[in-house]
């Protein structure tokens, strides 16, 4: 005896994969080489994609601020809004280049390493994509690296996607 109502099976959830960006070239590569081989080569792709950039504070901008430091702030400001659009502009052109018309490109205010790891929460990510941008070991210990603060303390897989050094 067949069921005259079927219930619909619902379609399955896609995975969020969010990749943070920033205004470098290794945050750019990333991001098209996560399009290239992890989003763009199936026709139903599983990931939903989020692209997010940490847009610093003024004041983190600024520094230490002493005497005439509010008569610079609206000028930072400026500066931090079109790096945010131009950066943000960017990867909504790579996705759409790359057929993916449907990522969601967020700018959140704070440090990066925090930003993203929120993202990840925010959006139930089973991955976290971000660049490297190649410091040593002393580098890294003096600025303190994005990748590997997400590496110890995202809860998902971190995939950190290095730029191939060019041959000469």
């Amino acid at each position: 005896m067949a069921s005259c109502c079927a219930k619909k099976v619902p379609e399955r959830e896609k995975q969020v994969m969010v990749v943070g960006v920033d205004d470098s070239e290794y945050s750019t590569y990333a991001l098209e080489w996560t399009l290239d081989h992890l989003i763009t080569p199936s026709p139903t792709p599983i990931f939903k994609l989020v692209v997010v950039f940490a847009k610093p504070s003024v004041t983190s901008a600024v520094g230490i601020i002493g005497p005439g430091a509010p008569e610079v702030f609206p000028m930072v400001e400026a500066d931090i809004k079109r790096t945010a659009a131009r950066v943000t502009e960017q990867a909504k052109q790579l996705c759409i280049n790359k057929s993916v018309n449907d990522a969601i490109v967020e700018v959140v205010e704070g440090d990066p390493r925090n930003v993203l790891c929120e993202a990840v929460e925010k959006h139930h990510a089973s991955v976290l994509v971000v660049g490297s941008h190649g410091y040593g070991a002393i580098k890294r210990a003096v600025l303190g690296s994005v990748s590997d603060y997400c590496a110890h303390h995202a809860h998902c897989t971190v995939m950190i996607v290095k730029k191939p050094k060019t041959k000469h």
